[in-house]
Parts: C-alpha cells; structure tokens; sequence
C-alpha cells in the first residue's frame, strides 16, 4: 500500500506537456499521479483540441481550474472549477470551448470493459 501523500495539480502540471506523439501532435497534456489495484488518477489539461476517445474503465472527473464543455456521447455538459462529472466506460467523450487555465483530475475504476 502507498503512502498516504498530497497530490497537488500544480505539481503534475509543472510536468506537462509530455513529448508529443503521433496521437497527441501538440504533446501529452495528462499525467498518471497515482495507480492501485485498478484505481488510476490522471491529471488531464489539454490545451486546444482535446483528441481523447472512450476509455475501458468508468470515469469521474472533477474540474480544478478553468472550464470546458464536456460532450458525453453528443449531450453538451458546461463545466467549471469544483464541479464533478461522470462518464461510464466506453461511451465517446471529449471536451470542447477549452479555457487556457483548464485542468481536470480524472479518476479510472472499475473493470475494464472492452
């Protein structure tokens, strides 16, 4: 088992972006802070287009800065610092109206649905 630590956005995002890769032109713009038995923390923050697709696993994000227009599946979902949104695995998402300050903690459960 971990121990137990603060994870801190503004720590993880002196860290971003990461190299950029073919899927990611621009570069890698989240980061793993934490993993355990299936549980994951990501700190997401893209930065103009937001090229994600659906993921395995159920997903719950909860915004720390900025704010962005979450699509689940064609349904607009406006958000801004502080609010939480869910978004069950393999169902397409992405965010759009993306605000320069805009990061997000997404956390991954569950099992992998494929």
């Amino acid at each position: 088992m971990p121990e137990p630590m603060p994870l801190r956005p503004a720590e993880f995002l002196a860290r971003l972006p990461l190299p950029a890769t073919e899927r990611w032109p621009d570069g890698v713009f989240d980061i793993e802070a934490f993993e355990l038995n299936g549980l994951s923390l990501e700190l997401f923050a893209p930065r103009g287009r937001d090229r994600q697709s659906s993921h395995d696993q159920d997903e719950l994000y909860i915004v720390v800065a900025g704010s962005a227009v979450l699509h689940i599946d064609g349904v607009e979902h406006p958000c801004a610092a502080g609010d939480a949104l869910f978004v069950a695995a393999r169902v397409e998402h992405h965010f759009e109206r993306i605000s320069e300050d805009f990061s997000t903690w997404a956390i991954f459960w569950g099992p992998r649905k494929g």
